[in-house]
């Protein structure tokens, strides 16, 4: 069942009902100042920091499930309703949700009143523009008021949710004109205010939410809505909103369009009063002049179209299958450039402040969206390194407002070095920038503590070497991708976390995973020793790389696939010797991806069994069969109910390395079964089962082991998008940056005739026209670039800043 279509040509997702099976959201912004949006106006809003520098309030696992948002409610001689039907629910008589690249559309109308409001964060710029046009489709003339509402988070969102105590006594705005200031504790520490303006002359206004209200009403029926009349609270001590009241007259099919601004601003201590507690505003007032009259709101919305189409543009295909081009084209590379700029902080599902960002999670979407922005991944990969320790290991998280380490969380997860020379290493494929690696970085964010880039790559590559077990595989620490497999923590108190909790000193507990990761990632740091004259260095790390791989192979299979782990008791983990979880599925991909038994036929097997054992309709479950009781010598990942979540869920952010180390042994129509299987696009029929946006990936869907089996959570901010785009766009399309330039190795469904990319690489364009005579899935048989043939099958950098015509011919 579907709610909404794909307008491709518009590259937006459009809802036709506001009774969707979750709320659907979209991000507003691109760099520093942030909104999430629903299609029923929920969500809200923050600059740089979802925890630190919240505008404004939101209630997570609240009743109704979205709860709270920018609202603008239509008052017409004494009914009232909201153009996004939420929160006021009353049928209206049209309603539609566009859903584009950092805007959404909302259009309700009813009773001849049409409603539209167009919401976007303009390109740098600390604030959201919210539009409101108004149009009378009847044949009368018609007097509607308009009321605009926000409600202010008193800043630090976890501060504003726990500490009431001195939260109900600071509130603080000032009003002037029609711009409603809020200012809780600008007096003090804070040299940041809000603002919510409007450019029309107000008929009223309202700052106190329980006056706007009233004692016992929700935001379903404001006594100020319900009454048609606004109070002109001034909030003091309470809880600070923002409601604007506007009358309107509309003749017979006019349009009334009116520009509301929720902004941010930072004023340097020298400029914070203009008088005694009156607030300095030049800052504000420049950015409300912009939106003044419609045509800022026009220029700022081309401007925020011709950047996307800019981004996207970077690499595109043409198939015979319009779900491939939407997800490639569109989608998938919009969902990595959010994921990057949130990491896993705020979604509907991250309530923005209990997660930073993410070590491993950063370094993993930087895969996604390198070719995109690269300065931006240069920048990243940076403050990332600066949260490395001396010895290696690294902080989990940071905070990416102070880009400091997070201490709740801490280190100890033994795979996050690993991932920082798998980044650094996709970068600089990319860029062709090996200066990086000379880049003086800090250790623990410590200036006074620096040393190369490439140094700390050093430090990851030997952190591994460092700490090695009983059969010479890397040690687990606290957790490796997986943070719920948790074979060092033995937690059995309530309200401990799984992962922090380390009882035990951890010195037996091992992960086959990390030995893949390993492999995997080893050669990328061998090539840049050799690159920088270090040849001594580059052979030292192939010995321990190769040591590796056969300790893997020695100690890590079980027959008919890869072993997880093993325990803190020695005992093995993801085995058939277990009595449940006996294959897992991340071993079997990063295996593989990284060549592990492939000449040896155990590569192959390990996929089958893959296939066997963990594959459903709806894509690859974690593990099989699912921990029905706790173990505690497991962790977390025996505490979810079987099939969701890691107890044996569809996870999908490890779904395609299966599908890349399907493509490594040449079977090219698996790889894109399995690719179909998760991609949202293909999956927009079965909306009422999947239940999230049917236009980005979700990070867990409900395994054949679960109550309600295809069912997502955990949509947008996920591993996921960074990883699908990979296994889509080199894999399976087998465009791969290299070194030294583009590598062309497809891996396709065999019945595929053709494809044309168009690819961005290093200031050149290559139309790449892959051509398929003789049905196969994988192997070049020639290569040419305007018309002369290429040797090989990688595509040299011109360095030219020109289109180059390339036509491969598999076989």
């Amino acid at each position: 069942m579907k709610f909404g279509f794909f307008d491709d040509a518009s590259k937006e997702y459009v809802i036709q009902t506001p009774k969707t099976p979750y709320p659907w959201i979209n991000y507003l912004g691109t760099k520093d100042f942030f909104g999430l949006m629903s299609n029923t106006g929920g969500g809200y809003a923050f600059y740089r920091d979802a925890r630190l520098r919240r505008l404004t309030r939101y209630r997570y696992n609240s009743i109704p499930v979205d709860n709270g948002g920018r609202y603008f409610y239509v008052y017409d001689e004494g009914d009232y309703w909201t153009p996004g039907w939420m929160p006021v629910k009353k049928d209206l008589d049209f309603y539609e949700c566009r859903h584009g690249l950092g805007y959404t559309r909302i259009t309700g109308e009813r009773n001849g009143i049409r409603a539209e409001q167009l919401a976007f964060v303009p390109l740098e710029y600390n604030g959201e523009v919210h539009q409101l046009t108004l149009t009378n489709t009847s044949a009368a003339p018609k007097k509607v008021k308009l009321f605009s509402f926000i409600e202010f988070c008193l800043w630090n969102a976890y501060d504003d949710m726990t500490n009431f105590q001195r939260n109900l006594s600071t509130g603080e705005v000032e009003v002037k004109g029609s711009v409603i200031y809020h200012k809780t504790e600008y007096r003090e520490r804070r040299n940041h205010y809000a603002f919510f303006s409007v450019n029309r002359e107000l008929d009223g206004f309202d700052t106190d939410r329980e006056s706007f209200l009233g004692p016992y009403n929700g935001l379903e029926a404001p006594q100020t809505v319900v009454s048609g009349q606004s109070s002109n609270s001034v909030a003091s001590g309470w809880s600070p909103v923002a409601s604007h009241c506007v009358e309107l007259e509309l003749a017979a099919g006019e349009s009334i369009s009116l520009n509301f601004v929720l902004g941010y601003v930072e004023n340097p201590e020298e400029e914070k009063w203009e008088s005694l507690n009156v607030i300095h505003k030049a800052r504000a007032e420049a950015m409300i002049a912009r939106f003044a009259d419609d045509s800022g709101v026009e220029d700022a919305m081309q401007e925020l179209r011709n950047y996307w189409d800019n981004l996207l543009s970077k690499y595109t295909i043409q198939s015979h299958d319009d779900k491939l081009n939407r997800m490639v084209n569109i989608w998938n590379p919009y969902q990595c450039m959010v994921t990057f700029n949130m990491s896993r902080s705020a979604s509907y599902f991250e309530s923005g402040i209990g997660r930073g960002m993410g070590f491993r999670d950063s370094n993993q979407d930087l895969l996604g969206f390198v070719h995109q922005i690269p300065e931006r991944a240069r920048e990243r990969i940076i403050d990332i390194a600066s949260t490395q320790f001396e010895n290696g290991g690294a902080y989990h998280q940071y905070q990416p407002l102070t880009k400091q380490g997070n201490n709740e969380v801490g280190g100890g997860f033994n795979d996050d070095p690993l991932w920082l020379i798998v980044g650094t290493a996709a970068y600089i494929k990319e860029t062709g920038d090996f200066a990086i690696l000379d880049e003086q970085v800090p250790f623990d964010c410590n200036p006074g503590n620096t040393a190369t880039l490439f140094e700390h790559l050093k430090r990851s590559f030997y952190h591994v070497i460092e700490n090695l077990g009983p059969h010479g595989l890397p040690l687990i620490g606290r957790a490796d991708w997986n943070d719920c497999l948790n074979l060092n923590c033995f937690s059995d108190v309530p309200d401990e976390s799984f992962q922090t909790t380390q009882h035990i000193e951890g010195r037996t507990a091992e992960s086959v995973f990390i030995a893949g990761l390993f492999v995997f990632a080893g050669p990328e740091f061998v090539e840049l020793c050799k690159r920088r004259g270090l040849s001594e260095e580059a052979a030292a790390a192939d010995v321990h790389i190769e040591t590796m791989r056969k300790t893997t192979l020695d100690h890590g299979f079980d027959g008919e696939w890869f072993l997880r782990a093993y325990d803190h008791y020695g005992q093995k983990i993801g085995s058939k010797e277990c009595d449940e979880g006996q294959i897992f599925i991340e071993p079997q991909g990063f295996c593989v991806m990284a060549g592990i038994g492939v000449q040896e036929g155990l590569a192959e097997k390990a996929l089958n069994s893959v296939a066997e054992r963990l594959e459903t309709p709806y894509g690859i479950v974690l593990q099989n069969p699912p921990y029905s009781k706790y173990y505690i010598n497991l962790g977390e990942i025996s505490s979810y109910p079987p099939g969701y979540k890691e107890n044996a869920g569809i996870f999908c952010h490890n779904n395609p390395w299966v599908m890349m180390a399907e493509t490594v042994i040449g079977r090219g129509d698996r790889a894109f079964e399995l690719y179909r299987k998760i991609a949202p696009a293909y999956l927009e029929d079965i909306s009422e089962i999947h239940r999230t946006e049917p236009y980005v990936y979700s990070q867990m869907i409900a395994g054949k082991d679960a109550v309600r089996q295809g069912e997502a959570k955990n949509s947008w901010l996920t591993g996921t998008a960074a990883w699908n785009f990979v296994a889509i766009t080199q894999s399976i399309l087998g465009i791969q940056p290299e070194f030294d330039g583009l590598k062309i190795n497809p891996c396709i469904p065999a019945d595929w005739e053709e494809f044309t990319i168009t690819r961005v690489f290093r200031g050149d364009t290559y139309v790449i026209h892959v051509s398929n005579p003789n049905r196969v899935s994988k192997g070049v048989s020639s290569v040419t670039v305007d018309g002369s043939r290429v040797q090989g099958n990688i595509l040299p950098v011109y360095g030219d800043g020109q289109a180059h015509q390339v036509e491969v011919v598999l076989g």
